[in-house]
């Protein structure tokens, strides 16, 4: 490809500088990972952080967080507020630098606070750069401090605009976010709430109080635990069942880290580990993750052979075996975090590994000396899974050894497509034979790969590895797939670029589709994290009138349909039970042609994994109540599902 010269001079004064907050604006990703809702989100918390160092710091106790009626968001706490006084090296108030220069603030050099969220120092100017106006209002000295800004600039100076109580103090700060900036500017109260929630367990006695006012009626939701992550663990434990009633706590502090670890066993066979630093989420895990599990691993190791509770000709517990069934939360504060790469995702001091192993060492130890019972049961349940494992690993050798003898055949059932690039090619997972006969028929079979499952695939929330392996119609799609599972597990061997979950749009086919995605979530979640999960979205209705035909998506689209073609009696509709219903050229022109289809793309975000993982074992665990639960909570929510 050739170049072309630009006709125009490069020279010293074409180097751009971005002034002030401007580099924000011109690239917000850099700041914030995207302008997408989740973006809009991060501002929120950019500013509620701020407030939560203050409770780090032991300053503040409450934050209340209010989504107004023109969705801008106020949050206000009652810690020491943010300094009003001149920063001499700025010439400044200390609160105007604070919203208007990138990284500054009172979490650099150790002097402001010893542990903190928001590491960069980036959080309140880049929230004021990116929102169409800010106000910050102080409570100080029995005076309240207002400044407001405008896209980053500032507007009027800092001034004193009235007078509150002796002793007063905190900040509050409404921002109106920018809606050139942003693809949408609205806020979801379900998403902050989750987030809040897991802040207020992390840090005990905190409350935070979120706020809707833009409804008639507002809602209104408050977190606080004294109990901390004891009282998280009991949350995520709460749709399954625990093995016993303590929850292990062990807390203390290393090498001036401060370490916090609950947790406890539950009857599912997933290991819901989290790790957090400082507050901030590591969903890749890091330092402090490692040392956890070598000190479980090693501890209930040590106490089974000195119990008698493993034979002498067993081999010793793995770290996954004891991990079956926990759910755990490392929570460490530390004064210098060093995260592996920009997203903060993996904690990479090796302090915090020490520190955690040796806290959760001696603890863990004095707790089972302590608790004989809980420490047979886990031992038990260990054991248990490592017998369960060892039958998987041989089905899954044997796997691979036929593969290797008939060259990695793929199921019969599969129609695969002619093209060999990955990048070209789909794969839909159709529930049933007669919809998996009609996609057959309907598809492109140069791109497209059909895969029919027969009735519902097994429950993986309520079945251990070697079950797994058993399951024809879970071979199929792993073989199909190409990626493995768990630790076998390479993306580079995906076969197919889009994977499609296409089922019926009624109730049984929704419990279908669940089933598939607790499946992937479970054992190749790399496949929804990189985009490549979609749920197919069949026509509810087909409209007839003077032989022309509309497809309708969902009620709504059905009563502009059929307003435009006018209510009479010629009018034909049908309403989709299943996808058997369609013949192939028409689940080829409503649900399968390229140019025309309608997909939803499977998301997740790695901020709230545990929140996932309960909705994963809530939908798909043995408690009704929880289930009953979300139901109602989430039932206002749900479109076009037949009851």
């Amino acid at each position: 490809m050739g170049t072309e010269k630009v006709q125009h001079e490069y020279g010293a004064d074409e180097i751009q500088i971005l002034e002030g907050l401007e580099a924000v604006r011109k690239r917000p990703g850099m700041y914030i990972g995207s302008t997408s809702s989740r973006g809009l989100h991060h501002l929120v918390y950019e500013i509620v952080d701020n407030a939560v160092d203050e409770a780090l710091a032991g300053f503040c106790d409450t934050i209340y967080v209010t989504i107004n009626k023109d969705n801008s968001v106020t949050v206000i706490d009652n810690g020491r507020g943010i300094p009003v006084g001149i920063n001499h090296k700025a010439g400044l108030p200390a609160v105007e630098v604070v919203f208007t220069v990138l990284h500054a603030g009172g979490k650099f050099g150790g002097g402001g606070y010893k542990v903190s969220g928001g590491l960069h120092g980036v959080g309140a100017s880049v929230v004021n750069a990116l929102s169409n106006w800010l106000e910050v209002e102080i409570f100080h000295d029995g005076k309240i401090y207002q400044q407001r800004y405008e896209r980053g600039k500032v507007m009027e100076k800092l001034a004193v605009i009235g007078e509150c109580e002796e002793g007063k103090s905190g900040t509050k700060v409404t921002f109106l976010p920018d809606d050139t900036i942003f693809e949408t500017t609205i806020f979801d109260f379900n998403v902050l709430k989750q987030r809040f929630r897991e802040m207020a367990f992390l840090t005990k006695g905190l409350k935070i109080v979120l706020r809707d006012d833009r409804e008639e009626e507002p809602k209104e939701r408050t977190f606080h635990y004294e109990g901390g992550i004891k009282e998280f663990v009991s949350y995520l434990n709460r749709s399954a069942t625990p093995l016993y009633e303590q929850i292990i706590y062990c807390e203390g502090m290393v090498n001036n880290v401060s370490v916090e670890v609950a947790m406890q066993h539950n009857d599912s066979y997933s290991d819901n580990t989290y790790g957090f630093v400082n507050n901030i989420t590591t969903p890749e895990g890091g330092t402090h993750v490692v040392g956890f599990r070598n000190a479980i691993t090693k501890t209930f190791n040590d106490y089974a052979r000195k119990n008698k509770l493993l034979r002498e000709n067993e081999p010793n517990l793995s770290g996954e075996d004891i991990r079956e069934g926990l759910t755990a939360i490392i929570s460490v504060k530390i004064e210098d975090p060093q995260f592996e790469g920009q997203t903060k995702q993996k904690l990479g001091n090796s302090e915090a590994r020490g520190a955690v192993d040796n806290v959760v060492s001696r603890q863990l130890e004095i707790f089972l000396e302590q608790n004989p019972a809980v420490g047979k049961i886990i031992v038990e349940k260990s054991v248990m899974s490592q017998r369960a494992r060892e039958a998987a690993r041989k089905a899954r050798d044997l796997t691979r050894r036929k593969s290797a003898l008939d060259n990695m055949a793929l199921p019969g059932k599969l129609a695969d497509c002619s093209d060999k690039n990955p990048e070209n090619c789909e794969i839909y997972i159709v529930e049933g034979d007669s919809a998996g006969g009609s996609a057959k028929t309907a598809r492109d079979r140069a791109t497209q790969a059909i895969l029919p499952l027969r009735g519902k695939i097994l429950n993986v929330e309520k079945a251990r590895l070697d079950k797994i392996y058993g399951n024809a119609e879970i071979k199929a799609m792993i073989t199909a797939f190409g990626t493995g599972i768990h630790e076998d597990f390479d993306i580079s061997k995906l076969r197919y670029h889009k994977i499609i979950i296409m089922t019926d749009a009624d109730v049984d086919g929704a419990h279908i589709s669940t089933l598939l995605l607790t499946f992937i979530y479970r054992f190749m979640p790399e496949l929804i994290k990189q985009g490549y999960v979609y749920l197919a979205q069949p026509p509810l209705y087909k409209l007839e009138k003077n032989k022309k035909v509309w497809y309708a998506y969902s009620d709504e689209e059905l009563s502009k349909i059929i307003e435009e073609v006018g209510r009479d009696g010629n009018n034909k509709i049908q309403r989709y039970k299943g996808l058997g219903e369609m013949d192939a050229e028409q689940l080829w022109d409503t649900t399968m042609d390229p140019q025309h289809r309608i997909l939803l793309r499977v998301t997740m975000d790695d901020e709230t994994t545990s929140e996932l993982d309960l909705t994963f074992t809530t939908l798909m665990g043995d408690k009704v109540e929880p289930r009953r639960e979300f139901i109602v909570e989430n039932a206002k929510y749900v479109k076009n599902l037949d009851v």
